[in-house]
């Protein structure tokens, strides 16, 4: 008969509630745990059977065993019955008969319980570990929150619920500090499954940390009506983000600005004040460098897809802006855009002959200069001559 144990029940489901292990695995254990037990009481189990009853927890533990004539015929014990003993249990059953007995669990002895219960408490903390694991492994790439808990070895320790992640020194934005119990998000860069527990890696400095943050703040970014086509990034300083509508009717950096700034301003509080260019991405290179040189205005803008290179005219009183202080505008701008950009003022160009070549020369009837390539045969992909293509929206936050 089934022993019923409605204490177990209420173990496991407050296991499986708190602890996020499923009752599969736990009523696995146990039976493993119990065929563990009877080969430490026995000296073996390979007759043995544990049945486990998943919705009541009720379980048994069932021996098969030959009959046999009279305890001379017995060679063990473990796996032979006497027919007087067997006929207790069923009156009919005959010598060379297989019999199934029960046996009292609560019969075994100390080291064989114990050995019971190291098992389970070992399941038990391996399919824990599983459980926090594959929670944070599915947020690989995603954006966490979670609680400062301390500062150790040059790393941040911070509490997610349960688990801590380590936020490493190369990780970390070099003006950032934190405090304990400082809630902060960061971004899920890896997850490693140890031995005592998964080691969680988190980053305040990877570029799509602010993609991510915009994907919280903005629906249409959410919801892929506004893509974002490049990142750029200097962590704690500036990043240049180039953003694109799928729908006419959407403004893409409008969107991600948010009414009064209020959609930037949240990811910027966030970042601890990090300045934010968004600019409007486009398909013609030349009018992608000039957008992501902002706030600099801009001559004129040739572009060479070939090898991935242009040369950008500023007026004279543009060029200290157009490179940003110590590069960074320029730097930014070239990483966002993949393109190596030179720039001149118009009078250095005026002085070293480009800018008759860039901006007298090469425009067909409609102002616009046509580059040969490959990648752009056709298109409209050189220079854009000042006033051809304006840039509507130039730097909406973090103006220099």
């Amino acid at each position: 008969m089934a022993t019923e144990n409605t204490e177990l029940k209420a173990a496991i489901e407050l296991l499986e509630k708190e602890k996020g292990i499923s009752r599969e695995s736990l009523l696995e254990s146990i039976g493993q745990a119990l065929s563990q037990a009877c080969k430490s009481h026995f000296g073996k189990n390979d007759n043995i059977e544990v049945k486990i009853d998943p919705e009541t927890c009720e379980y048994s533990v069932i021996a098969e065993k030959e009959v046999v004539e009279s305890e001379e015929d017995i060679i063990d014990s473990t796996l032979q019955v006497t027919l007087e003993e067997a006929k207790k249990i069923d009156p009919h059953v005959m010598a060379g008969d297989i019999i199934t007995i029960e046996i009292n669990s609560k019969s075994f002895g100390r080291i064989a319980t114990m050995n019971a219960k190291n098992i389970i408490l070992q399941k038990i903390r391996e399919e824990e570990r599983n459980a926090v694991f594959n929670q944070y492994n599915s947020k690989v790439r995603e954006i966490v929150s979670g609680v400062v808990s301390r500062y150790q070895n040059k790393s941040y320790y911070i509490n997610l619920g349960k688990a801590d992640a380590v936020l490493n020194e190369n990780e970390q934005v070099p003006s950032e500090r934190f405090q304990p119990t400082e809630r902060v998000k960061v971004y899920v860069i890896d997850v490693k499954n140890t031995t005592k527990a998964p080691k969680i890696l988190v980053s305040r400095t990877h570029p799509d940390l602010v993609r991510k943050l915009f994907e919280e703040e903005v629906s249409e970014v959410r919801d892929g009506t506004v893509e974002i086509k490049g990142v750029s990034r200097e962590p704690g300083s500036r990043t240049k983000m180039a953003v694109w509508s799928n729908n006419p009717d959407v403004d893409p950096v409008g969107a991600c600005v948010g009414m009064n700034g209020s959609r930037v301003g949240a990811v910027v509080n966030e970042l601890r004040g990090e300045k934010i260019d968004i600019i409007a991405w486009d398909e013609n290179p030349a009018v992608l460098i000039e957008n992501a040189l902002s706030p600099a205005k801009v001559i004129t803008v040739g572009a060479d897809p070939d090898n991935r290179s242009a040369k950008v005219i500023v007026p004279d009183y543009q060029l200290s802006l157009a490179i940003g202080k110590e590069g960074q505008n320029a730097r930014l701008a070239a990483r966002l855009t993949g393109y190596k950009i030179d720039i001149k003022s118009e009078t250095q160009a005026r002085e070293s002959g480009d800018f008759d070549d860039l901006y007298l020369d090469d425009f067909d009837e409609n102002g616009v200069y046509y580059e040969e390539s490959e990648e752009y045969d056709g298109k409209e992909s050189g220079l854009v001559p000042e006033g051809a293509e304006e840039n509507l929206y130039g730097v909406q936050e973090g103006q220099e």
